[in-house]
């Protein structure tokens, strides 16, 4: 059972779920609804809002939550008389449409929702932003390595694997439209266009982090009217290796593990936000100024395990193989197979339920230091999911040199990967600096962007 997240009578849970019509993100609000009516107060309420790349993605995504939620009650309903209909009437849906990969969508949204087009959608906080959207970038894999692999080295090579072949130099399409001049010629009036010289922007990159950051500064407003404390809830990886990222080639676009670095960008982005080290340019990311109350919003990391979901592209025959693959690593003692989106999904909808004491708890040593973790969707054998703390490479479990034994402990030896290493005062210090790097280009990054949408802005008289 979870945690309650604080809420009092007549309460109202507002989260907003990214990538929600199809596999983890479809599977985390189905898990949300579920848990929420469990453990929170009968007068408490839901909002879910939801994100899709279109107007029929979002009405089939709210068709088929309310559908969950309708056998939901009906289960409920033969317990108890009336139930049923008391439970419905507790969450609601708001279907948004967003392209992360295009900054005028994610404006058009964030600025939507803090000044609502009718006074009814416009929540006026948003408690919980769980960024799960996402891409592979892979274009297949390198089938002898697969075969080679899966039979002589499981459940190892199926948790953090080698043989899944990523694309090169994927670019998103141009952000912003060809400025348009009026010149005269030959006495005439002539509007004239011509195309905008923008940096590269990696599309992987982009639709795995940096569109998520840029949502996540565009919503501040919202986050920080959260009356409980607002989160923001990174989906990370188990492949977030640090020798994915390349601050030379910080979006991975000559890179042939374009995902893993973006994860890894993931992973140093949450655990470092709280380091004193940090602190510049995290508030400056969060700053608030539009009704002049500042309460920057906590940022945790999760990651599903292992689970099937819609990422990778196979045909109907290997899809299937791949799922028998997950199911015989957890027999043979994998903690990560979860196998399933709904199993894998315990981790995200734990952080955005518990509450705030516990996860202070978790979080925060006894002489107040951040000890921010990364929080995996484990199961055991049986098909028992539950939450686990991650090693991750350069921030160990806890980011504590000399921990580590008690989360080794009742996971098993085949829970972490063959290459890790205890954590040493020497490599904390290397990721202390590896998260100054990240924040300080991922605001360079987010200003220089942002120059150029009020630009346009400017130009086509939106300002």
């Amino acid at each position: 059972m979870v945690p309650r997240a604080g809420l009092q009578a007549d309460d109202e849970l507002r989260i907003l779920v990214t990538g929600a019509n199809s596999g983890l993100g479809f599977a985390i609000c189905t898990r949300l609804i579920d848990e929420f009516l469990e453990t929170h107060p009968p007068s408490s309420r839901l909002a879910l809002i939801l994100t899709t790349r279109s107007q029929t993605k979002s009405s089939d995504t709210v068709q088929r939550l309310k559908a969950h939620l309708k056998r939901l009650c009906r289960r409920e309903e033969k317990q108890s008389s009336g139930a049923g209909e008391e439970l419905e009437r507790r969450v609601r849906f708001q279907p948004e449409q967003l392209d992360l990969t295009c900054f005028l969508s994610i404006r058009r949204l964030a600025r939507k929702l803090i000044r609502g087009t009718d006074g009814v959608d416009c929540p006026p906080s948003i408690d919980v932003l769980i960024l799960n959207a996402g891409m592979g970038g892979w274009t297949g894999l390198n089938w002898p390595l697969t075969i080679w692999t899966v039979l002589t080295d499981m459940p190892h090579s199926v948790t953090w694997p080698l043989f899944k072949e990523s694309g090169m130099g994927w670019l998103c399409k141009p952000q912003l439209p060809p400025s348009s001049k009026k010149a005269q010629i030959n006495g005439q009036a002539v509007e004239t266009t011509s195309a905008r010289t923008e940096p590269p922007l990696g599309e992987v990159f982009t639709a795995n982090v940096f569109g998520h950051y840029m949502l996540a500064h565009e919503l501040a407003p919202l986050l920080g009217r959260s009356k409980r404390g607002a989160r923001v809830i990174w989906l990370s990886s188990l492949e977030a290796y640090s020798k994915a990222l390349d601050m030379n080639d910080f979006q991975g676009l000559q890179s042939k593990m374009v995902y893993e670095c973006t994860k890894r960008i993931t992973d140093v982005l949450a655990l470092s936000s709280e380091l004193s080290g940090t602190r510049p340019w995290v508030q400056e990311y969060f700053s608030i100024t539009e009704d002049g109350h500042q309460s920057p919003p906590k940022m945790y990391l999760s990651h599903p395990g292992i689970c099937a979901t819609a990422i990778i592209s196979l045909p109907l025959i290997l899809e299937w193989l791949m799922i028998g693959a997950f199911y015989v690593a957890r027999w043979i003692g994998s903690p990560w197979h979860t196998c399933s989106s709904y199993k894998g999904a315990v981790a995200p909808v734990w952080l955005a339920l518990a509450s705030s004491s516990v996860l202070a708890q978790l979080e925060i040593d006894a002489e107040g230091e951040s000890r921010k973790g990364k929080w995996g969707s484990a199961i055991d054998i049986w098909g028992n999911e539950r939450v686990a703390r991650t090693e991750v490479e350069g921030w160990g479990w806890a980011g504590a040199v000399g921990e580590g034994a008690e989360w080794r402990s009742g996971m098993g030896k085949r829970a972490r990967w063959r290459h890790a290493r205890d954590l040493t005062e020497e490599k904390r210090v290397e990721f202390e600096e590896s998260g100054r790097e990240v924040w300080a280009e991922m605001e360079r990054l987010r200003k220089d962007w942002e120059k150029r949408l009020d630009q346009h802005e400017a130009e086509a008289g939106q300002i």
